[in-house]
């Protein structure tokens, strides 16, 4: 084989170019050095052998009976010494002899290949790292210059690799050759090559190391909601699985915290909070402010996403965080503006008013906005109420809201230890705001007994024809077996009409 051969296979198997770049780059350059000795390239003509083992460059003359131009044209007698067919007007390849191109010329094409090898190279690197982008790599430390890290990437030194110093943790220092694992967040052309831009702080980087240690993820039985990160510091992780006997955050924690303190060592002591993502957002705001523990979450505003989250004293600077890191992230998690506060604090904000109205419109409007009417029957059913306190009520057996109403009215409910005050007028505050009583009927026509039902504050009851009765106090609807208005828990009796 000759060198030209060797020379196109080194460069295809070797370098990575395709057949048909080398081609075109031998090409060019033969057609520089031409149009250096000729002062033109249109006629140059370059011909490859089949197996690539040889490649020649032609003038494509036109034939003519008196030479004009002896760079394009030949005479007629010429042309026949060369094939006896030729005529006027007929076009013949003519070979050149690069040996003949002065030293110039030479110089030309050897830049001219030179600087298109160069943009081949680039290309096709190029091609095959732009696909790359998102993927996380192992690379080693070279040198560090103005805070930049330039790494080897481990394809030698094929290209460079750059962590720039924006995109590094700030916990994080690295000595020549440290293994280093990154994110590939981009590509940049450089006067000298191509460089691939890293990133360690990147939220994706811990996506890609917690799918490394968690197969359930790789499977698709745990999904990764979102990834929120404070880079250095701390990252919030929200979880949820595709099958309900699979904890998502114990099998991201895993055994005794193995799995997790492996992604934590990777990053180099950065705090890592792995939470359950759920789509109610009371829910998932309780979840993302961990480790704080929050007592109630209170929707301010549906349609503007903001909420506050009630939390006790001793928890406040958690659910805080340093410097405010741990709410912001939680923000930025659940896509919600959250406002922490203590429980003396939430109690001398109006809840009734904004929270608890906005939940329950929300609650209890259809598809098109227009108020629909939910029977609701237990404490716990009610929009915004504290399910602790709740929960306590029912342990004292008042579940129903005629229940509380009833004890709310004599008095009892503050014999019932763990209940404050002010938590006891906030679920009757929710039952006066969100609550109103209406009437059934059987089937017969009869009426029954009344059920509370949910229903917004513009709503207007419909009445039945038969006779209503209303509290003299606040006007409330009422029934005959009723002992206290439901509304404003007075007591009255009622006596028939001896007429």
């Amino acid at each position: 084989m000759s060198e030209m051969a060797e020379a196109i296979r080194q460069l295809i198997q070797e370098k990575g170019y395709s057949e048909d770049s080398v081609k075109t780059i031998i090409e060019n350059a033969l057609k520089a050095a031409y149009k250096r000795t000729y002062g033109t390239a249109d006629n140059a003509i370059v011909k490859f052998n089949d197996d690539m083992s040889d490649v020649s460059i032609y003038s494509r003359k036109t034939v003519v009976d008196g030479v004009y131009d002896p760079v394009t044209e030949i005479e007629l007698d010429d042309a026949k010494k060369l094939s006896s067919e030729c005529e006027v007007g007929d076009e013949i390849d003519i070979l050149e002899d690069p040996k003949r191109f002065d030293r110039s010329a030479v110089t030309t094409g050897k830049q001219t290949a030179h600087q298109e090898l160069n943009e081949s190279y680039k290309d096709t690197l190029y091609n095959e790292y732009k696909g790359k982008i998102g993927e996380m790599v192992v690379c080693y430390c070279q040198y560090e210059r103005n805070g930049d890290i330039y790494v080897d990437l481990g394809n030698a030194g094929k290209l460079e690799g750059l962590l720039p110093v924006k995109y590094q943790s700030p916990r994080e220092k690295y000595e020549k050759d440290d293994r280093i694992k990154a994110l590939i967040v981009g590509l940049k052309r450089t006067s000298t090559g191509l460089q691939v831009i890293l990133s360690r702080s990147d939220p994706e980087l811990v996506r890609s190391i917690i799918e490394m240690e968690v197969p359930e993820i790789a499977d698709g039985t745990i999904e990764i909601n979102k990834i929120v990160r404070d880079a250095g510091h701390r990252t919030k992780i929200a979880v949820s699985s595709t099958r309900e006997d699979v904890d998502p955050v114990g099998a991201c924690v895993g055994l005794k915290g193995v799995r997790i303190q492996n992604v934590i060592r990777e990053l180099l002591g950065e705090k890592i909070d792995i939470l359950k993502y759920d789509p109610d957002p009371t829910v998932f705001i309780k979840n993302a402010l961990s480790p704080a523990q929050v007592q109630r979450v209170v929707i301010l505003d549906q349609a503007k996403r903001q909420a506050l989250a009630v939390v006790e004293e001793s928890q406040f600077s958690l659910a805080i965080g340093k410097q405010g890191q741990n709410v912001r992230l939680a923000n930025k998690l659940c896509d919600w503006s959250i406002d922490v506060k203590t429980e003396e604090q939430a109690a001398e904000m109006d809840l009734s008013e904004s929270a608890t109205m906005q939940t329950a419109q929300n609650l209890f409007s259809d598809e098109t906005g227009e108020p629909e009417y939910d029977e609701i029957k237990t404490v716990a059913e009610l929009p915004g109420v504290d399910q602790r306190v709740a929960e306590i009520l029912k342990t004292a057996g008042i579940e129903d809201i005629e229940q509380f109403i009833e004890a709310y009215g004599n008095g009892s409910l503050q014999k019932i230890e763990g209940l404050k005050k002010e938590e006891i007028d906030a679920v009757d505050a929710i039952i006066r705001d969100t609550v109103e009583f209406v009437e059934e009927n059987d089937a017969s026509g009869k009426e029954t007994d009344s059920e509370p039902a949910a229903a917004p504050e513009q709503a207007v009851s419909e009445q039945n024809e038969e006779e209503v009765y209303h509290c003299p106090e606040c006007g409330a609807v009422i029934t005959l077996d009723m002992t206290h208005c439901p509304k404003c828990g007075v007591e009255f009796e009622f006596k028939e009409d001896e007429e």
